[in-house]
């Protein structure tokens, strides 16, 4: 279902992006990988690319081909370098980049967005999020921040609720349903990559290991990559506007403890 296809992903150097761009080789897609480092073994093809700031993904949509079949959204920061610079990573930047590549993606092309559990709170701090995901374009993000007093530990899971509650509304917007493009996001527990230790510093290591003893372990880049690439395939061509746990059931245990049963 990815045969022939050209798939361009972020986050290509370490992680479920390297995992991603790896498998999508397999299965028969053009790989276009995005990173700020140069992955150790490349993709077909590689760019060097910035998504906290408005002119680094101009930079990177410039150096991108004329049509496209999917864009999966990979590349993202655990929250340590604070909350300015996760925002403009995880959520300006992403979004910028999307609209800036949907007119490349084919007509019933597909977006993938790589959430998180962190993001479970977006219903909780539902009238923030819809505050700071309606801000139009790729805001001055430090106004912002000071503007509604965020703090640094906040920066990830904020993150997260942005990119959730986006992904719901994108999959109705004119730029993307008026040509098919189904925008859909994928959201893992904790997984073993290169920045675990990174979330175990800014969330904690009860929050980890407690998520972590629910499913029994951590996940691996392995069991995500193919969840994204299926959204991206032809496969989910019915699938829109979702979000799926990729996170071997901590979701669904938060639930049922939340809704006591």
């Amino acid at each position: 279902m990815l045969f022939g296809k050209t798939i361009l992903v972020t986050g290509v150097a370490s992680g479920i992006g390297a995992r991603t761009a790896e498998l999508a080789g397999q299965m028969g897609a053009e790989v276009i990988g995005v990173d700020v480092r140069e992955p150790a073994s490349g993709s077909a093809a590689f760019i060097k690319g910035d998504l906290s700031t408005a002119s680094g993904v101009a930079d990177i949509v410039a150096q991108l081909p004329a049509r496209l079949d999917a864009l999966a959204n990979v590349a993202g920061l655990s929250g340590s370098t604070g909350v300015v610079s996760t925002l403009a990573v995880n959520f300006y930047g992403l979004r910028a980049l999307s609209e800036a590549v949907a007119p490349r993606l084919r007509e019933g092309g597909a977006i993938v967005n790589v959430a998180s559990i962190a993001g479970y709170g977006w219903r909780a701090n539902l009238e923030r999020s819809k505050s700071l995901a309606g801000i139009d374009g790729f805001p001055e993000v430090a106004a912002i921040v000071a503007e509604h007093g965020l703090k640094d530990e906040e920066a990830y899971p904020l993150s997260k609720e942005l990119l959730l509650l986006w992904t719901m509304r994108a999959a109705h917007q004119p730029l993307f349903k008026n040509r098919g493009i189904r925008v859909n996001a994928v959201s893992p527990g904790p997984v073993e990559t290169p920045i675990l230790k990174q979330f175990r510093a800014v969330l904690g290591d009860v929050r980890v290991d407690s998520d972590i003893t629910r499913v029994g372990r951590a996940g691996t880049a392995a069991d995500i990559a193919p969840a994204v690439l299926f959204l991206c395939s032809d496969g989910a061509r019915w699938i829109n506007g979702t979000n799926i746990a990729v996170d071997g059931g901590l979701e669904a245990s938060i639930n049922a403890e939340v809704l006591g049963f």
